[in-house]
């Protein structure tokens, strides 16, 4: 190989490496690509992790952000000079959560399956949950109508017996009055009787 053809192979290798890290740091740049999936009880947060083993991945939570990370390496193959290096090694992603509902994060469990993807389950906290509004007819039971204003209640009606009836006249006679004279009451003299008799008299001519 001669000299120039040397130079020029150098040459191309330099440029190819140069658009490889440039390329790798583009990816390194872009987000994680994710899916958000939903049931009653938790959430699934699907991640693309490809070519991260195990020990390459770090999952946290910041409030109601799952947020990942991942370090890979480069494996080592012998007798294979890198030309190209275009994936990126350092890789970031992160899915936000609806902030109305609560969760459980220690209740986590990050899953790295063999197809290059990231499982994130995060469960719901129970205590987060909506309940059913009743409405005030069906949980609050209503007061008695009052009595008529005015009128008697009725413990005043069933507390009055007799009181309010009213006499006959036969009754009236039959009891001698209410305000019936014992004789004690009688004016001494005779007085009433003179006068009664007086009274009958018709005068003498």
């Amino acid at each position: 190989m001669t000299r120039l053809t040397e130079i020029g192979e150098s040459a191309r290798n330099a440029v190819l490496e140069q658009v490889g890290r440039g390329v790798s740091r583009v990816q390194e740049r872009t987000p994680l690509r994710h899916d958000v999936l939903e049931t009653d009880d938790e959430f699934l947060v699907v991640f693309d992790a490809p070519g991260a083993a195990r020990e390459d991945v770090q999952v946290r939570f910041v409030e109601n952000t799952v947020e990942v990370r991942i370090d890979r390496f480069r494996d080592f193959y012998e007798a294979f000079e890198m030309r190209f290096p275009g994936r990126g090694l350092s890789l970031r992603g992160e899915a936000e959560l609806p902030e109305d509902v609560l969760l459980r994060p220690a209740g986590s469990s990050p899953t790295l399956t063999g197809r290059g993807e990231l499982h994130v389950r995060v469960p719901k906290d129970e205590r987060g949950r909506s309940v059913a509004v009743q409405d005030e007819a069906e949980s609050i039971e209503l007061d008695p109508e009052p009595s008529p204003a005015g009128g008697p209640t009725d413990d005043e009606e069933a507390g009055a017996g007799g009181d309010t009836s009213v006499e006959s006249d036969a009754d009236f006679d039959e009891r001698g009055g209410d305000d019936a004279l014992d004789e004690d009451d009688v004016a001494p003299n005779g007085d009433d009787a003179t006068r009664n008799g007086d009274d009958d008299e018709s005068p003498r001519s």
